[in-house]
Parts: structure tokens; sequence; C-alpha cells
């Protein structure tokens, strides 16, 4: 989640491109590189683009199979054009109930890249519908529907001008499932897979390169339950590490936490994403349509077709557990189907679902959105079962902030990772940092990545102001 305070909001736009247009001229003092760019027309929205759809007969194909691939032209909020080639790949990957589905996934290749291995980046576009899809919002004159994803591709620069190739995919699926953590790890792993298959085309030099997995919020759903699986869904691919923060670790935990808050727009998304097709529907959906009132029936067709910010626009300070919403009220939880189903959505229950690669997790003890508790009892389930973790509790600021102010910690890890130096076991410290420290991500980053420290910064600080702060985003979105 991303908060935008302030209230001249197009001066803060400007600004933003024009910082943007900084990092481009700027950025060839440490990778040259000439952009890609493709001749085709303005990008499709996933629903109409052909690319989205796998070709007859793609069920058979192993899970990472490359189903389709194109080049691609990425920019900055669909207008200022990213210096690196970029692809994108159509996958074979799979639903919860074991059928196959395919997605895309985004590779962002810069100049000179790192030629033994890759970083995939989980970005949080929590959101049920594709048209806030990463794939279809990096492209150059893309609708920019997901502010989310826009703002994160600053955090996915850092690696790449370490010289790390990046992937990014669309872990969500074909239908956009948000929440569904199985769903949403086994994208990550199919999406390791299909870019180690791609890799002559990116000049690797191993068919089964090192890879480290990262993202945060929604984005650590997808990352953590990745980390949980990949021994037995993926166990031949090289993970060296994992960096997940602010983690959703148990579903019914952060449903109840944001419950009736200024974070409850997120609730009617997952909603959708639990109950489409690729997720729980066949179970779901029946019961769903059974016990939903006209109002819950109109807010889960808005998540439908929202994209996270639009959708905690509409639904601020809504209760799940409102008769007004469905006829259970409070029993909702209690319902058989659905209790089995958020009981299976909670990291560190299954001995067999432990990280076998080091993690990093870090979380905010005063997170708003993301409960801190669940995240401390995922890192004892895990360190109890043998994982080596590192967990890093931030004292100050909240959920947006800190995936800012621990960027450094975030890169240093994943560096450390590919080069086997994490520390064995587990271990615990406390951070009480409440800024960036440009000079933590090293002399290479530090002429660019200053000012995006100052951008980035200034769009978490405040996070106690969220009501002000989805007004400013409303007017951005609308602007």
């Amino acid at each position: 989640m991303v908060s935008v305070p302030g209230s001249s909001v197009r001066l803060t736009m400007l600004a933003f491109m024009a910082f943007m247009l900084a990092i481009v001229s700027a950025r060839p003092a440490v990778a040259r590189t000439t952009p890609q760019f493709t001749r085709r027309g303005l990008p499709q929205a996933p629903a109409d683009d052909p690319f989205y759809q796998p070709p007859a007969g793609f069920e058979n194909e192993d899970p990472g199979t490359i189903l389709k691939q194109r080049n691609v032209s990425v920019a900055f909020l669909g207008l200022i054009p990213d210096p690196v080639e970029a692809y994108q790949l159509l996958y074979r990957t799979t639903a919860i109930n074991g059928s196959a589905i395919a997605t895309v996934t985004t590779i962002f290749k810069p100049a000179s890249p790192k030629k033994d291995r890759f970083v995939s980046f989980h970005t949080a576009y929590d959101s049920s519908a594709t048209i806030c899809n990463p794939s279809y919002n990096y492209q150059l004159f893309a609708a920019q529907t997901d502010i989310i994803s826009s703002a994160e591709q600053l955090l996915l620069q850092a690696y790449l001008l370490l010289g790390y190739i990046v992937a990014s995919p669309d872990y969500e699926g074909p239908e956009a499932a948000f929440g569904p953590g199985r769903l949403e790890g086994m994208g990550v792993l199919d999406n390791m897979r299909a870019v180690s298959n791609f890799g002559s085309h990116l000049g690797l030099t191993s068919d089964n390169p090192m890879i480290v997995g990262a993202g945060y919020s929604g984005g650590a759903i997808a990352t953590g339950w990745a980390a949980a699986l990949q021994p037995s869904y993926a166990p031949e691919l090289d993970i060296k590490g994992w960096v997940q923060g602010g983690t959703p670790a148990n579903l019914t935990g952060t449903l109840v936490f944001i419950d009736n808050t200024l974070f409850s727009g997120f609730l009617p998304a997952a909603v959708v994403g639990l109950s489409m097709p690729s997720a729980y529907g066949a179970e779901l959906t029946p019961i769903i349509e059974k016990i939903l009132t006209d109002k819950g029936r109109k807010a889960l067709e808005a998540a439908k077709t929202n994209c996270a910010v639009g959708d905690l626009i509409s639904f601020p300070e809504m209760s799940l557990f409102s008769t007004d919403f469905q006829s259970l009220g409070t029993g909702l939880l209690e319902q058989p189907t659905v209790k089995k189903i958020m009981s299976e959505n909670v990291l560190g229950v299954n001995k067999k679902e432990t990280p076998t690669a080091p993690v990093f997790v870090y979380h905010a003890t005063q997170d708003e959105v993301i409960p801190y508790s669940n995240a401390t009892t995922m890192v004892n389930s895990w360190c109890a079962n043998g994982a080596n973790v590192k967990f890093t509790s931030y004292s100050n600021g909240g959920h947006a902030t800190t995936e800012v102010i621990a960027l450094p910690d975030a890169v240093s890890f994943v560096q450390a990772a590919f080069a086997g130096t994490t520390e064995k076991g587990c271990s615990q410290n406390t951070k009480l940092d409440s800024v960036l420290n440009p000079i933590a991500l090293g002399v290479e980053l530090e002429p660019i990545l200053t000012k995006l420290i100052d951008v980035l910064a200034a769009l978490g600080r405040g996070d106690s102001g969220v009501k002000q702060n989805l007004n400013v985003l409303k007017d951005v979105v609308t602007w």
C-alpha cells in the first residue's frame, strides 16, 4: 500500500515525472544501454490482448514451459522509457486444483548483466482485475491503472542498477486471483522456471541459474508461499534466498485486523480472488452466492474491475462481517468451507512447507495493515522446523514506510544470498530507522537513488494520516 501525503497532487506528479526523467538521463553512468523499443501499437488490456491466451494443448506441457514470447518496451508511469531490454513470456503454471493455467512474466535486462543469476521481484498489485496486472502497467504507453506497481517499479531499479536481470510475474494467474497463497507461490516458481528456460536469449551461462525472490505486502504472499512450496513443487531450482516484508502470513488474521478500518477495501478484492475458478471457486462460489446481500454483491462486482487504490477509496471502514454485506454475519469464518479454505492459507503450519533457502523477513511492529503477530508466528514456526531466517523488526513507521527504509537491508541480503554468505540458523533484531540512509545503498547506487529515496520516503511518510492520503489518492486516480 502506497499513500501519498500532501495537497498539491498535480505538482507532485509533475515533480515525480521530472525525477524519473532524471533517472533515465543519469542511469547510463552506471549501466550504458539503448532501450529496445518495439514497433507495436498501444498496449492492449490483458483481457483483449491475444498474447495472454494460451495455445491449444498447453495443458500437456510441463509447469514453467514458455508458451509465447515477445519483446516489449517498458516505461515509468507508462510514459518515460526505462532504458533496458525487456521481454514478456506467457508460461504454463498451476491452479489450486492442479489444473493447468497460463500467466505472464516481464523480464528486465540491464546492460552488462550478471550472467549466472536473476532476481524474481513480486510487486504488490493486490487486485482481482486483470487490468491491474504488472505486465500491462509496465509497458510503454499503457494506461496506469495500478499506482502500486508503478511505485514499486522504482524499487525494482535498485536490482537492475546492480546488474541483476529482474523478472516480475503476474503471479495471481490469468484471472488475477488475489489472496490464494498456494496459487501465487506456484505462479512465482513457474515464472522462475520459465525465465531459466529463456536463459539462452538472455545470455545466461547456466541452464539452472541462481535465483533470489523478493516481495513486500501482497507481493510477500507470493514470495512466502513460493519459499514454502519450492522444496516440494520446484526442488530443481537453484534458489539462493528469499526476501519478504510485511507478510500477510495468515489471511484470517489479516482479514480480522483490517475489517472496518481504512484498509478494508482490500477485503472485497480478496473475496473475489479466493473465489476465482483457478483458486477455490468450485467450493466457495456457491456459498458466497447464497449468503451475499445486494450490497455485498455490488461490492464484489466493483472489486472485479477496480485496482487496489480504487478498492481502498470505494470501501473504507467496511465490515465483511456485517449482515449488510452477507447473511452469516460474525459466523462467516465458522462456516466449514470458509474455515477450511482460510486454514489452507496460513504460512508455517505444515512442517513439509518450510523454506530450505535462507529467508530475510522484515515487518513493522506498528504495521497498520498486516498483523505483526502473524509474521512472528510464521517466523517462529519456520525456525522451529529448521529454516534459516533473519527477522528484522522496524519500530518506527508503518506499512508503507517500512518497505522504503528496509531497502538497504533487502538489497544487502540479496547480495549475501547470491554470495552464499548469509548466516546459518535464525536471528532476530530490531531497528529504529525512520528514514532511508542513501549511503547504506552503496557508492555505486548513491548518485541515482538519493533522489529516489526522497520520493519514496515522501510516499511512505505519515502512515497514520491515511484518511487524508486516501483522499489525495482519489485525486490522483481521477486526475
